[in-house]
């Protein structure tokens, strides 16, 4: 028989934000806990508003299936003594499974026989197991937890009423006071208590009362509202997922209404106006042909009455808000962005990485750096080290301050205003991109050097005062800015080698003796840091390990280079044409690592196969060199592969150990000079290679 079960958390108000990673943790955790407790089921299904979370729970059986287990014992030599009589072990064995020594019986286990008892495991009825589902509630993690009343549990929010069913059954639960029964409780201001008589009349016992429980079901309830009034207006409500799905969260019953606001606060830029209207209310934006209206739309957690009232209520509300953003820029329009730079002398970045005036000095010096490697124009270097010296005067504007998501915005609206140049306005905004993993990265050089710049000041900084990423924690958002250093390279296809621009930057903190990492060490974390975040973007585009260690063996490097080694790597692997070339390569490193130097004197070969392995190097060095930089990557590994052949001639007909020692050690040379070639290319000893036999 299929039977159902219903659990309903009854809380005060949750955090929006907190709801879709407990609905998350909520299926999950059940699905783990009825497979544990050998419970099948056919369905699990949650649902959350501000004031609850539960789980439906279909296709449970009465109790647990009835099982049989072969429990192992002692080996036979143990349970049985010299005198062929059961010993104390084969005793204690079968009395543990409830069972006597007559139940014993033997099998042979990777050739030793073992003590064996069947088992009979009666399965416990369901109604029984569902009384401990109180573990699962207890077990939700949230941010941010709290205790109330004289209780000691701390949880998400105070605990009001619990719903337990198992059919028509109350399930006897109890956390902190509050017992389990079948009354919920309906929207607080529109609904009533009620009683679910089943877990399938849950939903709709509950919408009766104003309370929509299924979390998609509301959200396209305030789409097809928005799709409506959009049509009826004949407005564009530009539908932001992270909005709509706040708004979800906010409310249990969801119903659309607009308003207006003064067609004067237009003159304010439209970031501003949407987001105060956002951030602040959470309303939705109203434009017609990309042009911003002076209306807002708005989701009430209630029905239609009184509409009229809640829209001009909030209009009200929504003016001071205006007011407020229509004060702070006309103020900011009053002071010079010379004079905001003299506030950042004042304003400590971090506190052993000195003012926001030190960072964006470093941040100029930087993007100069990588300006001269890319040998961008006059015109383009000067945009460069004009956009980095006035990067971060817009942090120091009201309304930055009161918008922190503005950075960057209101930095290129009020540098145009100032007049300064369409390049370096849009920079100011780029250097912040790309914001998310897979964000959009700067259009522009400029934008792209300065975003490269500020990140990678960031970073080694970060790092340089020991706030290295551990685990899950990245308080700093490094990973992020890594990653985004990497995707602006790969994006504009810049000629820059990432290794050189790290070493550059760490010895910049060293000449100005910032941070308090030992150049040494700081070299290495930063270095250790960018791989790890290259060899995820690697792995992501299912590079084996192995062949991301072999080509990050020297560094980051050029990552766009890196990225082509990989996968011809990756697919060279699996050739057994390519077998003789990697044996090769693997004899030769492995073996170079002996030598004490590379300084090879001709004079002291004494056999053909060491001439001609040191000119076939000599000839190939040339050519590989000329084809990585002009970035041909697959006939930079053909030509190497030239090398196969004398290597292996070298190896058959030579003793590399030689007694003499000048001679061993100026055949030790000849091979450290090939292998550092080759760890030009790769460490080929990394990788696990995948030829046939």
């Amino acid at each position: 028989m299929s039977n159902e079960a219903l659990f309903e958390i009854g809380l005060e108000e949750l955090p929006a934000r907190f709801i879709s990673s407990a609905e998350n943790q909520l299926r999950e955790k059940t699905k783990e806990w009825l497979e544990a407790n050998r419970l099948p089921f056919t369905g699990i299904t949650v649902y959350s508003t501000p004031r609850r979370l539960a789980v439906y729970i279909e296709g449970l059986p009465e109790k647990q299936p009835d099982t049989e287990e072969k429990a192992k014992g002692p080996a036979e030599k143990i349970a049985v003594n010299e005198n062929g009589e059961w010993s104390k072990a084969a005793i204690g064995f079968s009395k543990g499974q409830g069972k006597t020594p007559e139940d014993i019986y033997f099998e042979e286990v990777n050739g030793t026989s073992y003590a064996h008892i069947d088992k009979y495991i009666k399965g416990e009825e369901t109604e029984t197991i569902l009384q401990d589902y109180k573990n699962v509630i207890l077990s939700l993690a949230f941010p941010k937890n709290m205790r109330w009343g004289n209780h000691s549990l701390k949880f998400i929010r105070p605990i009001r009423w619990l719903v337990a069913l198992f059919e028509s059954t109350i399930i006897p639960l109890e956390i902190e006071g509050v017992s389990a029964g079948k009354t919920t409780r309906g929207h607080r201001f529109l609904g009533k208590t009620v009683t679910i008589e089943h877990p399938s009349r849950y939903v709709s016992a509950l919408y009766e009362q104003f309370v929509a429980v299924d979390r998609n079901e509301r959200k396209e309830d305030i789409q097809r509202q928005l799709e409506q009034l959009q049509q009826e207006k004949n407005w564009d409500i530009h539908e932001d997922e992270d909005l709509l799905w706040e708004v979800t969260d906010l409310v249990e019953y969801p119903t659309v209404f607009s308003g207006s606001f003064d067609q004067s606060f237009l003159k304010v830029p439209d970031e501003v106006l949407i987001t105060s209207m956002k951030e602040h209310q959470r309303y939705f934006p109203v434009h017609r042909d990309d042009a911003l209206l002076p209306y807002f739309v708005g989701v009430r957690n209630g029905d239609g009455e009184h509409i009229d009232n809640v829209a001009k209520g909030n209009e009200k509300v929504l003016r001071a808000r205006l007011s407020d953003a229509e004060f702070f820029y006309e103020e900011d329009l009053k002071v010079s962005i010379e004079q905001r730079l003299e506030k950042l002398e004042k304003i400590v970045y971090q506190e052993e990485l000195g003012t926001l005036a030190e960072k964006v000095g470093r941040n100029e010096d930087i993007a100069l750096i990588i300006s001269d490697k890319l040998a961008i124009s006059d015109s383009d270097r000067a945009n460069v080290q004009r956009a980095a010296r006035i990067s971060k005067f817009d942090l120091v504007t009201q309304m930055v301050d009161e918008f922190t998501d503005l950075q960057g915005i209101m930095g290129e609206k009020y540098a145009r205003i100032f007049g300064e140049t369409e390049e370096v306005a849009v920079a100011i905004r780029e250097q912040y991109l790309p914001k998310q993993a897979g964000g959009a990265v700067p259009e522009t050089i400029t934008g792209a050097v300065l975003s490269l710049a500020d990140k990678l000041d960031t970073i080694v900084g970060a790092i340089a005062v020991g706030n290295l990423p551990s685990g899950s924690q990245d308080p700093y958002g490094l990973r992020r800015q890594a990653l985004g250093v990497l995707k602006i390279i790969e994006d504009h296809g810049f000629d820059i080698n990432i290794t050189e621009l790290l070493d550059r930057a760490v010895s910049y903190y060293g000449e100005k003796a910032v941070g308090t990492a030992a150049q040494t060490e700081l070299r290495a974390n930063v270095h250790e840091f960018f791989n790890a975040r290259t060899a995820y973007l690697l792995k992501k585009e299912d590079v084996e390990s192995d062949v991301v260690e072999a080509v990050l063996a020297e560094g980051s490097g050029n990552y766009s280079l890196t990225k082509e080694k990989a996968h011809l790597l990756s697919a060279k692997r699996h050739e057994d044409g390519f077998r003789a070339v990697q044996e090769a390569f693997g004899r030769t490193l492995n073996m170079a690592d002996k030598a004490e130097g590379a300084e090879v004197d001709k004079s002291l070969f004494e056999k053909e196969e060491e001439l001609r392995l040191y000119e076939k190097h000599e000839e190939v060095k040339e050519a590989f060199f000329k084809q990585l930089e002009e970035k041909e990557i697959n006939a930079s590994l053909r030509t190497l592969s030239e090398l196969a052949e004398p290597i292996h001639s070298f190896f058959d007909n030579i003793m590399v150990m030689a007694e003499d020692e000048s001679v061993r050690m100026n055949r030790l040379a000849l091979l450290k000079n090939v292998a550092d070639t080759l760890y030009v290319f790769a460490d080929f000893n990394a990788i696990q290679w995948k030829q046939q036999n």
